[in-house]
């Protein structure tokens, strides 16, 4: 485990040096998007759209600011965001009569339309997402990705005719990001939030947790059950088949760009970060290694290649700089490239070309004519590697414990009888935050850890971010 100190210094000089954001922007926590950043940013978005176009999900695209009125009608969910928002009071030098707040999320606004939407049965289920910005006012230490004001977020609302069916919509959320971390080589536990730290108006809360080097979690999304919730105050309601009007069931799922602070907090060594293949804006670096004699012709093979690259859908950029080969391997390490190709004048009489990984620093050498294949396995070997690496690493870094005084860094695994007494008592006594119970886990019966009754609940604790 890393110390955090030493740690929060690394990440917030590596994510300026690799070129990912740049916080000089004048307000705080609302950084500028680098082109490099916003590239795998907006590959990351890529596959979230992917995933939930194909389970017939509908992209909606919301405005911004929302009006007062409407935001006050969930009265538990304006408690949970009324210290984060940002109001709009004046539209020039005129009062506005309504006050508008910058969304910190979207129920409130999108809610008043799906009652116009939804009128009859055939209209569900109602499946929506969109990927926008959200506005919530951190008075915490800002951290670029993990702790922003103005946060990239991703976020899905759906509309069921009953709760077995809202149920169905979280079973299909949970396979989603399962597929989103695997290809995104992201360890992750989910837990079922203990009542008092569930989203403000759901009925239950699903969090996505990772764990960082320096022994704490990072929160990188949640999924939500409403049930009626929100359609009672919003009069979200629908005409079943027997001509009765019943009002909907709903869930949620959101996501943000805590996922990418998450991938170059865990991907990363002491050159910098490691990216995951998908991801990286660059999947294959390629250096021209010469001489003036030899210039033309190295060059020459570094264009053919790249374009073959191209044409196989591969990212690939020639680094053509003048800087020596060091300088180059230096920045591109830096900037967690998986793949560095090496083109010299001695690989082309050979008709071959020197291929080095960002993960392990393993060198081969790689026939010219079989290239793309080649870098094709490569790279799949690389997402193997990384995924297969990090699963381990948080595996190791969950602790079954029996007494609180043993609790280490990382994931504390313990018995609990669900009572909210003994759960502040646990947080209290180990300074540790309860991550809930973990959805994908069926415990033997054993002893609560504070009161010492029998229970079959496990829950997990850590230190968060």
């Amino acid at each position: 485990m890393r110390d955090p100190e030493e740690f929060n210094d690394w990440y917030v000089e590596i994510v300026e040096k690799a070129g990912l954001a740049d916080k000089r922007y004048p307000i705080k926590g609302m950084n500028v998007w680098t082109g490099y950043g916003w590239k795998a940013m907006r590959l990351i978005d890529s596959f979230i759209r992917e995933e939930f176009d194909g389970t017939q999900h509908q992209e909606v695209c919301f405005p911004l600011l929302i009006p007062e009125t409407e935001f006050k009608k969930e009265e538990e969910h304006i408690k949970g965001f009324g210290s984060e928002v940002y109001w709009v009071t004046h539209a020039g030098e005129n009062e506005l009569d309504v006050r508008l707040l910058l969304r910190p999320t979207s129920e409130t606004a999108m809610y008043p339309i799906f009652s116009l939407w939804v009128r009859s049965h055939a209209d569900l289920p109602l499946k929506t997402y969109q990927i926008v910005n959200v506005f919530r006012y951190e008075t915490k230490q800002t951290r670029a990705f993990i702790r922003m004001r103005e946060i990239h977020f991703f976020e899905s609302h759906t509309c069921h005719a009953d709760f077995e069916d809202a149920e169905k919509q979280i079973s299909e959320n949970l396979e989603i990001m399962e597929r989103l971390a695997k290809r995104l080589c992201l360890p992750y536990v989910m837990c079922k939030r203990p009542d008092w730290d569930k989203f403000a108006g759901a009925f239950y809360t699903i969090g996505f947790d990772s764990l960082m080097p320096t022994g704490r979690t990072l929160q990188m999304g949640s999924i939500h059950q409403y049930k009626e919730n929100f359609s009672r105050p919003y009069e979200i309601k629908y005409e079943d088949e027997n001509g009765e009007h019943q009002y909907v069931h709903q869930t949620t799922f959101g996501m943000s760009e805590r996922i990418l602070g998450a991938l170059v907090s865990i991907h990363a060594d002491e050159k910098g970060i490691i990216l995951p293949p998908d991801i990286a804006p660059i999947q294959v670096i390629i250096v021209p290694i010469y001489s003036k004699e030899d210039k033309d012709t190295v060059n020459l093979c570094c264009d053919d290649l790249d374009s073959k690259f191209k044409e196989a859908g591969i990212r690939t950029h020639i680094d053509d700089r003048d800087l020596r080969p060091g300088n180059k391997f230096y920045d591109w390490e830096l900037k967690g490239v998986p793949l560095r190709i090496e083109i010299g004048s001695r690989d082309i009489e050979k008709d071959m070309i020197t291929a080095a990984r960002r993960d392990t620093s393993e060198r081969s050498q790689l026939k010219n004519n079989v290239a793309v294949d080649e870098v094709r396995k490569l790279l799949d070997n690389i997402h193997k590697d990384l995924h297969q690496k990090v699963n381990e690493e948080m595996g190791k870094n969950i602790h079954a414990i029996d007494k609180l005084s043993e609790v280490k860094d990382g994931i504390n695994s313990i018995f609990w009888c669900g009572d909210e007494e003994c759960g502040h008592q646990i947080e209290d006594t180990t300074g540790m935050a309860l991550l809930g119970e973990p959805v994908d886990k069926n415990p033997s019966e054993d002893n609560c850890v504070v009161c010492g009754k029998s229970t079959d609940k496990i829950i997990y604790i850590a230190r968060t971010y």
